[in-house]
């Protein structure tokens, strides 16, 4: 495998993180919300992803294959002045859990910086590469 390749593997997994850490922001923004954009009650997101084979087979890269909605139960919260409460006095809440999506936004971030670190290394090796001759 060329040096090169690890440029497009981990390019291809920042891009992929990054998207990840977009739908991550996305959750922990409408934890709250009682109503999208659609009028329904918000539901988390989820990245799922695939793999990208690369030129050479020996590389495989990383996509976002596509983001789906978690179809766990939504938080009910009783609350029975709120103006979207049910004949019961419930407000349907998303079904955002801030610390799972905390979880997620570190583990994107230190995959993220993981994949900037191996760049930097493979830079580093081709630039002693050059020097080898001197």
């Amino acid at each position: 495998m060329s040096l090169f390749n690890i440029f497009n593997v981990a390019g291809s997994a920042m891009s992929a993180q990054g998207q990840r850490l977009n739908v991550v922001s996305s959750n922990i923004a409408n934890a709250d919300s009682t109503t999208s954009a659609d009028g329904k009650t918000y539901r988390a997101k989820q990245v799922v992803f695939s793999v990208v084979p690369m030129a050479n087979p020996a590389a495989s890269g990383v996509k976002v294959q596509q983001v789906v909605e978690d179809q766990s139960p939504l938080k009910m919260v009783h609350d029975p002045k709120h103006p979207q409460a049910d004949e019961n006095g419930y407000v349907a809440m998303p079904n955002v859990n801030v610390v799972e999506e905390m979880v997620n936004m570190i583990s994107a971030s230190r995959s993220y910086q993981t994949n900037v670190e191996t760049m930097n290394a493979a830079k580093t090796m081709l630039l002693k590469t050059l020097t080898l001759g001197q």
